[in-house]
């Protein structure tokens, strides 16, 4: 048996966070704006909860990035696989990731994604050689560790 999951990542600016992994991964932004609305119609959500990005409603505290390929409930715009939700947290990140993502290009396109992810916001944290590999540790816009190997 298999099951749909989502990561949680605390985030101080979940949009900020989400767009860099959208384009990090080749996943898609959520699109839960008819959800919202529906919310709203009925109060259980307040319109300062909401803000407008890109070019549509969206959570003020939480969003999420999921896989292109995996299917989406309609009626809600959420994914129903693999998933990364990122949700505001009032606390800044400290200490080390406890659990981190790794990007798997392949050697021959490392560099150049390492490249294009500076681009988005990430930053490169030192280049890594070991017996089982080569792989570039790098950070997130906001200090999350992940590796392109």
């Amino acid at each position: 048996m298999t099951f749909d999951w989502k990561l949680v990542v605390d985030a101080a600016d979940p949009h900020a966070q989400v767009e860099f992994w959208a384009a990090a991964l080749g996943y898609e932004i959520e699109d839960n704006s008819a959800l919202i609305e529906r919310l709203l119609g009925f109060g259980a959500v307040r319109p300062d909860e909401t803000v407008e990005r890109w070019g549509r409603l969206a959570f003020r505290d939480l969003v999420a990035v999921r896989h292109p390929g995996d299917p989406v409930d309609e009626q809600t715009g959420t994914g129903l696989g693999r998933r990364i939700l990122f949700q505001r947290v009032p606390e800044a990140k400290s200490g080390k990731n406890r659990l981190h993502i790794d990007v798997h290009v392949g050697a021959d396109r490392r560099a150049a994604e390492v490249e294009r992810l500076v681009g988005a916001g990430g930053r490169v944290v030192r280049e890594v050689e070991e017996r089982g590999g080569r792989w570039v540790l790098m950070r997130d816009p906001e200090g999350n560790e992940f590796c392109v190997q």
